[in-house]
């Protein structure tokens, strides 16, 4: 059931684009950056009652950059920015960054397959959600690759760091959405000033990105993390933005051609094959495998993608 539970947040983040446009204030992305991660992380401070300790102060601080604190921001401006979804396109190319991040930061060389299915995802993902509607803003696509960049380092940095014995996911997930809610907190107030007046439209939308979208997404997704490969995790990125193309069917009336089917069915493939393909890397040195291991290498007995 780990795979099955861990896809539900790319999922559930593949609705934000909808509930974005749809329910929340325009043009604020870092004030609803910030309200997606501050209050889902101090719930969850409360409800696990443990802070970190030791190294994990600046691991916590990080991961929660890495994460939320730049993640969040950059995600917003590139969908305020873009039309459609061509950020969701830069984000489904998160694979070949976690593929070359591992390179760097797990020793792993990465096999010719993980990079082809890695490829075909990012392919089927464009066929989807490209659009013909002109010239795209610079800015937006920037923030698009900066953010899949830092969600991909943050992922591979949760993958090496593992979580301190004892500590369970749900209180790793509020240690960075708190600490990633904090970085924001001050830029979004210097950059945006006073916070907007909510309806109850803009209200239920926060809440539910803060709940469903923040909280519980990511204690699933870090809870996978902890159980699958690096490679696994990010092969379940695409279902992000085939979530986004399938709600604005069926919730926004937006029609899918026989193109999109395809490219539906092209990365809905690359993702299977990225769970099931037995991640196929290997280690440049032994430097990874005789590094101490933590409890959350102790639960993935392949240790690293």
């Amino acid at each position: 059931m780990t795979i099955p539970l861990t896809a539900l947040a790319p999922v559930s983040w593949g609705t934000t684009y909808a509930v974005t446009t749809e329910f929340l204030p325009p043009d604020r992305p870092l004030f609803t950056g910030l309200m997606r991660a501050l209050p889902a992380g101090l719930v969850l401070l409360a409800l696990t009652r443990v802070l970190p300790k030791g190294a994990w102060w600046w691991k916590s601080l990080v991961l929660g950059a890495l994460n939320i604190g730049a993640f969040f921001p950059l995600l917003f401006v590139s969908a305020y920015r873009l039309p459609g979804g061509t950020a969701a396109v830069v984000g489904s190319v998160q694979p070949l960054f976690v593929v070359g991040l591992s390179a760097l930061l797990l020793g792993q060389r990465p096999a010719g397959r993980t990079l082809a299915t890695g490829a075909v995802a990012a392919l089927g993902v464009s066929l989807v959600v490209l659009r013909g509607s002109g010239a795209l803003d610079a800015l937006g696509v920037l923030a698009a690759v900066a953010a899949t960049a830092s969600m991909a380092a943050g992922t591979v940095l949760t993958k090496r760091w593992g979580r301190p014995d004892g500590v369970g996911p749900l209180a790793l997930t509020g240690w960075q959405l708190t600490t990633g809610g904090l970085l924001v907190a001050p830029v979004a107030f210097l950059a945006e000033g006073a916070p907007p007046a909510l309806d109850g439209r803009a209200v239920g939308g926060y809440l539910y990105l803060a709940l469903a979208g923040t909280a519980v997404a990511y204690w699933l997704w870090f809870r996978g993390i902890g159980r699958l490969t690096a490679t696994q995790v990010a092969f379940l990125g695409p279902l992000s933005p085939l979530t986004a193309a399938a709600v604005g069917w069926v919730a926004l009336g937006q029609a899918l051609t026989p193109v999109q089917v395809a490219g539906m069915a092209l990365a809905f493939g690359a993702t299977l094959a990225g769970q099931f393909g037995g991640g196929g890397s290997r280690p440049f040195s032994s430097a990874e495998k005789n590094r101490p291991k933590d409890s959350m290498d102790l639960m993935d007995p392949a240790l690293r993608r």
